[in-house]
């Protein structure tokens, strides 16, 4: 646990520091099962464009398709395990890091402190409200007299809203595909969303590392300097 070198005074009401580096490195760990998910339905979804496509041009596929329909439908419920083990631990960290942040800076943040929570569950908010309540976090994390930009947290939300957009079209245009070519354009949709997935997933790394070692150093830094 990490010892709060200012005191109690500066936080609000059951505002507290404990450490979110275990926390981080469990959310890491999620990220890259998720990237490895990833991955493999990416070769998921490339056999089921390459067997639709064969499809659609009269070509003898025999069992093939059987295959990849398989293959794709293992893709997709392996992807749902690790996202949801991951969600879970991104948002207890998440979480932490936003009580954290309460205690370095109580009366920076727009959002409460459940939003941390709701934000990510919450539809529609939930493509704005947690990039929000991460860019206090971020701001309030940051090491005394060192303000840093955003850049990394704005590239990783684009990324992540993208993805999210665009797996919702993919799976929607999958569920809805009767010919062989809807299936072959519904499976390169989900080819998309599943490499920018890729993409975000390791962002968020980099976010979950760089946030964690941000308030580490803070804590490590003391109280805030005073000026005359």
């Amino acid at each position: 646990m990490i010892e709060n070198p200012q005191g109690r005074l500066n936080a609000v009401p059951t505002a507290w520091l404990r450490s979110p580096i275990g926390l981080g490195w469990a959310a890491v760990a999620g990220l890259g099962v998720v990237i490895a998910t990833d991955l493999f339905a990416v070769w998921a979804d490339v056999v089921m464009r390459d067997v639709t496509g064969d499809i659609a041009s009269g070509v003898a596929v025999g069992d093939r398709a059987d295959r990849a329909d398989r293959l794709y439908s293992v893709a997709g419920t392996v992807q749902t395990a690790a996202l949801l083990t991951t969600a879970v631990l991104f948002v207890c960290w998440f979480h932490r890091l936003r009580v954290n942040a309460e205690v370095f800076r109580p009366d920076g943040h727009s959002k409460t402190r459940s939003w941390a929570i709701w934000g990510w569950i919450v539809p529609i908010v939930n493509l704005w409200f947690p990039r929000r309540i991460t860019l206090d976090i971020w701001d309030a994390s940051s090491p005394w007299g060192a303000p840093r930009p955003h850049g990394l947290v704005n590239t990783w939300w684009t990324f992540w809203v993208i993805s999210l957009l665009s797996g919702r079209a993919a799976s929607r245009a999958y569920t809805k595909a009767d010919s062989a070519e809807e299936i072959q354009d519904a499976a390169g949709q989900m080819l998309f969303a599943d490499v920018v997935d890729i993409v975000a997933a390791a962002l968020a790394i980099a976010v979950v590392l760089r946030l964690t070692r941000m308030q580490n150093e803070k804590v490590r830094q003391g109280p805030a300097p005073v000026f005359a």
